[in-house]
């Protein structure tokens, strides 16, 4: 059966491996790497015969994770730690790279060779940071925006490392091919971009529209394998083309699909690469060297994490984060293998230096899991023997935060609602990581904590045990998951509504236990609908009952079966028919200068009149004696019929239609 055994025998192993490490508690992919040990070419007994096909089947995985790790992130998403990704990666590699020079001399390597082994170590793997951040419940939180806005940039970072290393005798000659591969990027970017707002939504739309669940995954997957070939064509890499199809597809109405019908197809191929990962582990090699192995598997943990704990302290990254990054990236990554396979083929570097490279990757890679769970441990430690840094607090009450909301994200969306809370006077909190609208509403003296929502300390910082309601302003699933997860854990009875960004969404949305999610987009579209209807002169209480129903058939797919949801629609349903209706009264009015007693409005009529504007003042809930004057806008409520003659009675017209009177 040749390759299809091994994939069977791959599948298989995982299978049981897997069952055992979560019997222990441990992360899958060390089950997975064990798995792929045991049934690689250097152990003996039943084996993989076709290791080179399953690292080629194990690319694919790499690009499908990083496909749909694009499809769950937005360019929106990268912007908090832009700097820190752009700026400080390239100066995390320079660093890594020396750290790398110095042990490479130290143990008595040449100058190329030290400099190819500082270059494969200030790599970090994507793969399996990402799916350590997964499985731990971490993504979504400040920290893994930070590990992916730096991987995202180590892996572009590989293209010119691949060209220069090679061409060190003569760097003139690597100098134009790089230059070259920065126009074919910027060439790509620039058709990937027209086909993302132009091509893409017309066929998934189409796509869509057919109804073939099978033919809408296989257009994912060509859609993301196939940009990321092209970008393999053209000399760039092949995962980040799948990771910028990803981005580009997320931004369109087909993103959250999309990403569930790919999530299968990822988890599968992934399986085969951490296999793969387990079967370059060879034992005899690592018996030999094994002293070696150690010795650089310490120095460059130990070196990378406090580089990356450095780089997040000099970006102003403070509390969890710097010990995050440092327990989560020091690992060497898949990348490295990619390089060190470039070096050997252009015999740079030999056999014996890169076995020594993709041992120590390996075995970096399988204590990732277990390092960087340590993280949380670690703080937790800190903060008792320490004095930690306080997070960034503004206009907190002297009494202390009780009974109050918490508001995740003070941006547009936030802020609209922390200046609606205000003037309410219900007692609130924001929680930002923007600095600059952190400055904002500090500004407009709202009380405010900057840092991240999904960090337990800056829940805690928010007296999550004591508020009542927590407030999701942000779209992202993600985001949604990491935060809410974390507040239920440090307060369970915590009632959480949450921004939604589509309705595919609902479901999602209620495993969280979120109890209202609400679409901004579908809520915009409703009132340009009703502005729209007014214009054309139709009846408000006609408008509001269209609108009323199509906002309770779209929210009820996540709410059909809640008791409360059927008794607010019929309640909204019954409220249609008491709709409130404003009249101005000129002075020919025959109300003018009678009481609302004398005419017997409510007993006539059947309407109630509950406010007056007079002189731009209101006049809540007149009594029998109040008297009628020219120029009085008048709100009064009632079924259809009895408002229609009461128009009549006090105008010699219709009710009004053309809209609502602004008071």
């Amino acid at each position: 059966m040749g390759i299809a055994a091994d994939i069977i025998l791959l599948v298989l192993g995982a299978f049981f491996m897997g069952l055992l490490f979560q019997r222990f508690g441990q992360p899958l992919i060390l089950g997975y790497i064990l798995a792929g040990f045991l049934l690689g070419p250097h152990t003996g007994g039943v084996t993989v015969s076709n290791a080179h096909q399953i690292d080629l089947l194990a690319e694919i995985g790499v690009a499908l994770l990083l496909f749909a790790l694009g499809l769950e992130f937005s360019f929106k998403d990268l912007k908090p730690v832009k700097k820190i990704a752009l700026l400080g990666t390239p100066l995390q590699i320079l660093l890594t790279v020396l750290l790398g020079f110095l042990i490479g001399r130290w143990t008595g390597l040449d100058l190329r060779s030290s400099l190819w082994l500082g270059s494969a170590v200030s790599l970090s793997s994507t793969m399996v940071t990402l799916k350590t951040l997964e499985s731990r419940g971490w993504m979504g939180t400040l920290s893994s925006k930070v590990m992916l806005g730096i991987l995202i940039v180590q892996d572009l970072a590989v293209v010119p490392m691949m060209i220069l290393l090679p061409k060190l005798s003569n760097p003139l000659v690597g100098l134009p091919d790089m230059g070259l591969a920065a126009l074919k990027a910027a060439a790509f970017l620039t058709a990937l971009f027209f086909l993302g707002t132009k091509a893409l939504p017309r066929l998934m739309g189409h796509i869509a529209r057919l109804g073939s669940r099978e033919l809408f995954l296989l257009a994912i997957t060509a859609i993301g394998l196939g940009i990321g070939y092209a970008t393999y064509l053209i000399g760039l890499s092949f995962a980040f083309g799948a990771f910028a199809a990803g981005m580009i597809l997320s931004e369109s109405d087909y993103g959250h699909k999309a990403l569930s019908d790919i999530l299968p197809l990822r988890d599968l191929f992934g399986l085969l690469f951490f296999s793969s990962v387990g079967m370059l582990l060879d034992p005899r090699f690592l018996w030999e060297h094994l002293g070696q192995i150690s010795l650089l598997l310490l120095l460059v943990g130990i070196g990378k994490g406090l580089i990356f704990a450095g780089l997040a302290k000099l970006f102003h990254y403070r509390n969890i984060i710097p010990l995050a990054l440092g327990l989560g990236l020091f690992q060497v990554g898949e990348f490295s293998f990619v390089l060190g396979r470039v070096g050997l083929t252009t015999k740079a570097i030999d056999l014996r230096l890169y076995s020594l490279i993709l041992s120590t990757a390996v075995l970096s890679m399988v204590i990732t899991p277990s390092v960087s769970g340590l993280a949380g441990r670690l703080y937790s430690l800190r903060k008792r023997w320490f004095h930690h840094e306080p997070l960034e607090a503004s206009h907190i009450p002297r009494s202390g935060l009780h009974d109050h909301v918490i508001i995740a994200g003070g941006g547009r969306v936030g802020f609209q609602i922390a200046k609606i809370f205000h003037r309410l006077g219900i007692p609130f909190v924001i929680i930002e990581l923007d600095y600059h609208r952190v400055e904002q509403i500090k500004r407009a003296e709202m009380p405010i904590i900057f840092g991240d929502a999904a960090q337990e300390v800056v829940l805690s910082v928010a007296k999550v045990h004591r508020s009542s309601l927590l407030v999701l302003t942000a779209p992202g699933l993600v985001n949604a998951r990491a935060v809410s997860l974390q507040a239920r854990r440090m307060n369970p009875k915590i009632e959480i509504v949450a921004r939604c960004s589509g309705p595919e969404s609902f479901e999602f949305m209620r495993e969280l236990g979120i109890v209202e999610a609400v679409l901004p987009e579908f809520e915009a579209s409703l009132e340009l609908a009703r502005q729209a209807l007014l214009r054309l002169r139709v009846p408000p209480t006609e408008i509001r009952k269209h609108t009323e129903r199509i906002r309770h058939e779209l929210y009820a797919q996540g709410r059909r079966e809640e008791k409360e949801y059927r008794i607010l629609s019929h309640m909204s349903e019954a409220e249609q028919q008491f709709d409130l209706q404003w009249l101005f009264l000129t002075e020919n009015s025959p109300l003018v200068f009678q009481s609302i007693g004398d005419l017997g409005i409510r007993k006539k009529m059947g309407v109630s009149v509950v406010g007056v504007v007079r002189n731009e003042k209101l006049l809540p809930n007149p009594d029998a004696d109040f008297l009628f004057l020219p120029n009085d806008l008048i709100a009064f409520i009632g079924n259809e019929k009895n408002r229609e003659e009461f128009c009549l009675l006090a105008t010699s017209a219709p009710c009004p239609q053309t809209g609502e009177p602004l008071v």
